[in-house]
């Protein structure tokens, strides 16, 4: 390719050399002036030229110097302003000037509005605003608190100092002063429980010591164990568990956040109603459950833009490292895992993940495996599965899981990554909040096939299995032989030691066994039928073979199953650390296993917490509790619900002199309320 030389226009050359040339009265001296002017505008012509040599190809660009000089002349004289546009300058100025203020001015104004709204709501029904008046309490001290703590932290460490030091010095003996303390309170409020309730919770409490004891036995390192986590993550457990299971107020607050996050979750059926048809609960798993999980995805993406999930998180972590004297790394991660999943809480800490030691490592992990993701939360809850019950269950967990952790493989190195060093979290990489929110619904994608393809493999795989053994069972005599069966058996003891009844025990340890060889969704979903069986009032027994459980069993169950530890998430769990922390890979690999089994046993420590606190026959109806009752010789006569159950039974009862009254109660439960309550003859004849 070539690009020929324009030639330039001389002719206002040639026509001065013209003129000089018919003018007689031009010298010899202005023609070698002439000569040198020609010569220096073809220096400059040449100078103009630029040659690119290209191989065999020459491109001459010719570039116009005089054109650009003149523009550039041009652009350097100064231009005047219109009247608007300095006064825009000005505004600009005076917003940059005083931009905090103005900030400051703007907050005021919308804290205000706010303020004013919840005072108007208030007053004009104070029962109705009640939520609303408690969300704004919590926000406003801690945002008191965040402000208090920036501008004054090295003040409040002074003024406390002396303390301190006081405390470290007689640490030695406080620390068996609180013991012994903790221990006789704990003696005696078992004691009078138990007068009241019955022995099962003494069942459950000695299968948190057995489990606390298994797992001191086959521990890394037995001798180099630290109690302090151990004992305050159990401690964090049952002061949740009392908060929520036995105060009135408690409860009431978590079955309130549970009723609320079920209203929530039913938005997402607009969505799956608008793609999949009016009919689409005619595919209840695929059309309505899955939608949750994508539309729960969106959510918590929003949350993490607007910074609200990091301050939470932060908030959580810093509490379990106070009390737990656990390190940053390891609390952050354990708080993280009560809203994301196993492995997006890691992505918190991502950058101190290098450096934290075997036994941080082992934590982080076992975080993962005894706690469930929120998003997958929205999708158990629409099993039926009781709401509150698995809020409480993700919360009580995430201390377990350190407890366990440090009781499995205590820590043996110095921790390298402490609050000095300036630990901060992972902050959002969407630029706005649509497109995290479009960024959250593209990251379900992944997790809604991967539950797709698990749940269509394993249930599969476990007809195939069910098959063979009943084919194999058959030799023997034994058709039943199943691998519900066999893993009810394994996990049999275990389940009773946390307090599930006797008869209950089976199906727990099948639901156990599902949930450790497949996964916590086809467990929740067996769960879930026997809920229905229960709710429905139906015969307890058909053909020998129990068809639901106690509400007792049922709510020990689901915090049992609360958690990620299953040999399809060990896969799952160890390429995703080693894709984010590569140097860590022999560690992960060689810890892995043991994390999985210390989430697991967090998961029955934390549900034999919920059978020492659980009340029995809460939210059973009254001729199910009776059944229940004249069914067990252990079950407590002194209990409340059981004597309300009874009163209510005479109450209702007609004045003539049946011996049944009718209606759903058995011959067994009436004789049953005569012994408790004394009542006359021709009641009881």
């Amino acid at each position: 390719m070539e690009l020929t030389e324009t030639n330039p226009d001389h002719s206002g050359v040639h026509n001065l050399a013209f003129q000089n040339d018919s003018d007689d009265g031009v010298d010899d001296t202005n023609l070698k002036g002439l000569g040198d002017n020609l010569q220096r505008i073809k220096d400059s012509q040449n100078k103009k030229m630029v040659h690119t040599n290209q191989g065999d190809e020459y491109i001459n660009i010719e570039s116009d110097l005089p054109e650009n000089k003149r523009d550039s002349v041009d652009d350097e004289q100064p231009r005047l302003k219109g009247h608007l546009e300095k006064k825009y300058d000005e505004v600009c100025e005076f917003c940059k000037k005083y931009k905090t203020r103005i900030h400051y001015v703007i907050y005021a104004i919308l804290i205000t509005a706010y303020l004013a709204v919840v005072i108007a709501a208030c007053s004009l029904n104070f029962q109705r605003a009640l939520p609303l008046f408690v969300i704004t309490v919590i926000a406003i001290f801690f945002i008191c608190w965040d402000f208090l703590i920036a501008k004054y932290e090295d003040r409040f460490a002074a003024l406390f100092s002396h303390e301190d030091q006081y405390l470290k010095k007689q640490w030695f003996w406080l620390k068996w002063v609180l013991c012994a303390t903790l221990v006789i309170t704990i003696i005696c409020w078992l004691i009078f429980d138990t007068a009241k309730r019955g022995s099962r919770p003494l069942i459950s409490f000695g299968g948190l010591v057995m489990y606390v004891l298994l797992m001191l036995i086959f521990s890394k390192y037995p001798t180099r164990v630290a109690w302090r986590p151990v004992f305050s993550g159990i401690g964090m457990q049952f002061i949740l568990g009392i908060l929520i299971l036995r105060t009135k107020v408690g409860f009431d607050v978590f079955n309130w956040l549970g009723i609320q996050i079920q209203t929530f979750l039913q938005y997402s059926d607009t969505g799956a109603k608008f793609v999949f048809g009016d009919k689409y609960t005619d595919h209840f798993f695929a059309f309505k459950v899955l939608p949750i999980v994508v539309f729960f995805s969106t959510v918590m993406s929003m949350l993490y833009h607007v910074g609200f999930m990091q301050w939470l998180i932060g908030k959580v972590g810093w509490i379990m490292h106070i009390f737990m004297g656990t390190t940053p790394v390891e609390s952050l991660v354990a708080a993280g895992n009560i809203f994301v999943g196993q492995t997006e809480s890691p992505l918190l800490v991502q950058p101190y993940l290098p450096y934290i030691t075997k036994s941080e490592l082992h934590a982080v992990m076992t975080a993962g495996f005894s706690t469930i993701a929120g998003s997958v939360l929205g999708a158990y809850i629409s099993f039926g599965v009781s709401s509150s019950h698995l809020l409480t269950a993700s919360v009580m967990s995430a201390p377990a899981s350190l407890a366990a952790s440090k009781l499995f493989w205590p820590e043996t190195e110095k921790p390298l990554v402490t609050l000095r060093s300036g630990i901060q979290m992972a902050k959002s990489e969407s630029k706005n909040l649509l497109e995290a929110a479009s960024q959250g619904a593209s990251t379900s994608i992944g997790l809604v096939a991967n539950i797709t393809v698990n749940v269509i493999s394993f249930l599969a795989l476990l007809s195939f299995l069910d098959s063979a053994l009943s084919w194999l069972g058959n030799l023997f005599d034994y058709p039943q032989l199943t691998f519900e069966n066999i893993c009810a058996y394994v996990f049999m003891p275990f389940s009773f030691m946390m307090g599930v009844d006797w008869e209950d025990s089976f199906i727990v340890g099948g639901l156990l066994g599902y949930k450790t060889f497949f996964n916590e969704f086809l467990a929740y979903e067996r769960l879930s039928k026997l809920i229905q069986n229960r709710e429905k009032g139906g015969s307890m027994y058909i053909n020998g073979v129990k068809q639901y459980m106690t509400v007792r069993s049922e709510v020990i169950a689901t915090y049992a199953l609360c958690g990620f530890a299953n040999f399809g998430s060990l896969g799952l769990v160890i390429g995703g650390l080693t894709s984010i922390a590569p140097s860590k890979k022999k560690e992960i690999a060689d810890s892995a296993f043991r994390a999985m089994i210390a989430g697991t046993v967090a998961c029955f420590m934390t549900a034999c917490v919920a059978g020492i606190l659980t009340v029995p026959g809460l939210e059973v109806p009254c001729h199910i509790l009776l059944g229940n009752a004249s069914n067990f010789t252990d079950f407590p006569a002194t209990s409340t619900e059981l004597l309300k159950c009874c009163q209510h039974l005479f109450t209702s009862a007609n004045r003539s002199e049946e011996i049944f009254p009718g209606g759903n109660y058995s011959l067994n439960s009436w004789k049953m309320c005569c012994q408790i309550l004394g009542q006359p003859a021709y009641h009881c004849t």
